[in-house]
């Protein structure tokens, strides 16, 4: 199946070109390259009140993103089996891509967490799983608003909403300080939802390629590749962290 850029989506910001959401990957790489050295000299920034409201702005924004993707998808009745774009003007059908597009946007805004870590000079958590997740997301979110907004694509946007409602509550109260630590228990947890999180994406994506349905195959593929380079990355992080006990 050809691809072509979606009309709705394609003169909107970010979208319009590859190369605004390039731009803004290389420039991620220069803080995750540069910023420790540029911190080296600087002493460790608290910023306790920022990330506190940060991590609440992005619990609001993914509650709103799970509320447009449940709602949309149940009144448009999409179907989690076989669900193709609906690339009409149609109200739901606007409202289903607007929501692709701020989840999009959320990529982007979370290459704040990268930065806020290299702040605190916590580099020990700019990890190859962090940087990797944060910089690919972009380009994956880029091309799905661009050519497929909505779809099959809706499945992976609310899961992922979902599961960073939990996520970013858990770094807001992270935020607050030491005091909070021993109401953080549930950590372990966050991650096992992260990984079925993985798991519900591949077999979701990889039905598809074994059915007949309007949804381009390409896409389906990515998604599928993709999720499984994370579930690998992810499994990795849990033994490392939660089996061997090694922070």
């Amino acid at each position: 199946c050809v691809c072509f850029p979606d009309p709705r989506t394609d003169p909107w910001p970010l979208v319009y070109s590859p190369l605004p959401v390039t731009l803004v990957f290389i420039s991620y790489l220069l803080v995750v390259a540069l910023g420790p050295s540029c911190m080296r000299q600087r002493r460790q920034l608290e910023l306790r009140a920022l990330l506190l409201t940060y991590n609440l702005a992005m619990v609001a924004l993914s509650t709103y993103m799970f509320y447009e993707f449940l709602a949309t998808s149940v009144l448009a009745n999409y179907s989690y089996l076989c669900q193709p774009v609906d690339y009409s003007r149609s109200e739901l059908g606007m409202r289903m891509a607007r929501v692709c597009w701020w989840f999009f946007f959320s990529k982007v805004i979370e290459l704040l967490d990268t930065v806020f870590l290299i702040l605190r000079k916590k580099q020990e958590q700019v990890t190859f799983l962090h940087v990797y997740h944060h910089g690919s997301m972009l380009f994956n979110w880029w091309s799905g608003v661009k050519y497929v907004p909505g779809g099959q694509a809706f499945f992976v946007g609310m899961l992922n909403s979902f599961v960073h409602i939990f996520m970013y509550g858990y770094y807001a109260l992270a935020s607050l300080g030491p005091r909070m630590h021993r109401h953080l228990w549930w950590k372990r947890y966050l991650t096992i939802l992260q990984l079925c999180q993985f798991v519900a994406i591949a077999a979701h994506s990889s039905y598809n390629l074994f059915t007949e349905c309007p949804f381009p195959d390409g896409f389906n593929t990515a998604v599928f590749l993709y999720i499984l380079s994370l579930l690998a990355l992810f499994l990795h992080f849990y033994y490392q962290t939660y089996v061997r006990g090694k922070r």
